[in-house]
């Protein structure tokens, strides 16, 4: 085979290791390779006073004439301009304030969504509240005419002893439009109060008086407060006190036994007059609606009716029974004249 085909047994075999040789000396570095060239940076002083060489030097510090602003020649807008962006036709909004988790559908069964015309709480205001680690938002537009349900009584015995009062006389008719609705975001809004309220041992005192058959909540109603109501709440509720019990809100109660437990049944009282209230709790914080004691002044009226009645007819028959029988002539006698 002819040598100038380079396939020879004299070729060289590709090397197994790196072979660095001192600078300047030879190697086994073929030296064909082009040696790299190594790029030298200028020497700068890191000194921070204004040396020669130095960043905060005049050399580093001038700057062209070119680049200098004027800041009067700069145009600024008026106050009468407007700041108009360019969307392509698309109008910028601010965030919609949609309820997270609130009722299921909103008045009318509208369902909360945004609009058409892109206003999604139609002048609503919602407040945002914790309940049992899930975050809610509540209609307080909707439940507006409904606050005073739930008031704040003042405290009793030692320490913060909250007093509860819940207004059954200021809850909504059912027969009024979305009944349902308003009931749910009241119910969020009873619920958290509590926690706002409530620091540590409280009582509840329930108004019942003066409240109609169509103002009283229902069973599912109350369940579902008591189930959602923490934990912590239950334990520290001390007293649920019931003022003016009607036998409907006894037969609730008694229905209500199933799903709720036997400690909270122990903790239920019955005062059949405001006297009677005040001998348990203080009432000087306590905001008794006006209707409940219109109600109650009835009831003592027609107490002590009753009690002056039963007085004459006890005196009545404590007549002596001998001026009863010589008042009343014998017929013998009447015969014989």
């Amino acid at each position: 085979m002819d040598p100038s085909c380079g396939l020879t047994d004299n070729r060289v075999s590709p090397p197994n290791s790196l072979h660095v040789s001192p600078p300047g000396g030879g190697g086994g570095v073929s030296s064909s390779h082009r040696k790299r060239r190594t790029l030298v940076a200028p020497e700068m002083n890191l000194s921070l006073d204004q040396s020669e060489g130095s960043l905060l030097s005049d050399d580093f510090l001038d700057t062209p004439d070119d680049l200098d602003i004027n800041v009067d020649d700069i145009d600024t807008p008026d106050e009468t301009d407007s700041l108009e962006f360019i969307t392509n036709g698309n109008d910028l909004e601010w965030e919609d304030d949609t309820p997270v988790a609130s009722a299921k559908a909103g008045p009318g069964g509208s369902s909360g969504a945004p609009a058409e015309d892109g206003n999604a709480n139609n002048g609503r205001l919602w407040r945002t509240v914790i309940i049992g680690e899930q975050e809610h938002r509540i209609d307080m537009q909707i439940i507006k005419p409904y606050l005073r349900v739930i008031t704040h009584g003042g405290y009793y015995g030692e320490g913060l002893n909250a007093i509860i009062v819940f207004s059954a006389c200021y809850l909504p008719d059912s027969s009024c439009p979305d009944y349902h609705y308003i009931m749910e975001n009241l119910f969020l809004y009873v619920v958290s109060s509590l926690e706002m309220l409530v620091a540590e041992d409280y009582l509840i005192i329930y108004m019942n008086g003066a409240t109609p058959r169509n103002k009283m909540p229902g069973i599912s109603w109350l369940k579902k407060c008591y189930q959602m109501i923490d934990r912590r709440l239950r334990k520290n509720l001390k007293s649920l006190v019931i003022a003016h019990p009607t036998w409907f809100i006894r037969t609730v109660l008694a229905i209500s036994r199933p799903f709720i437990s036997v400690k909270f049944m122990n903790k239920i009282q019955y005062v059949h007059s405001l006297d009677e209230l005040a001998e348990i709790v203080p009432m000087e914080h306590v905001h008794v609606p006006e209707c409940v004691m219109q109600y109650d002044e009835e009831r003592i009226k027609a107490r002590r009716e009753r009690m002056e009645q039963e007085k004459r007819q006890q005196e009545q028959q404590s007549v002596p029974q001998g001026a009863i029988k010589n008042s009343v002539r014998p017929k013998s006698m009447i015969v014989e004249q």
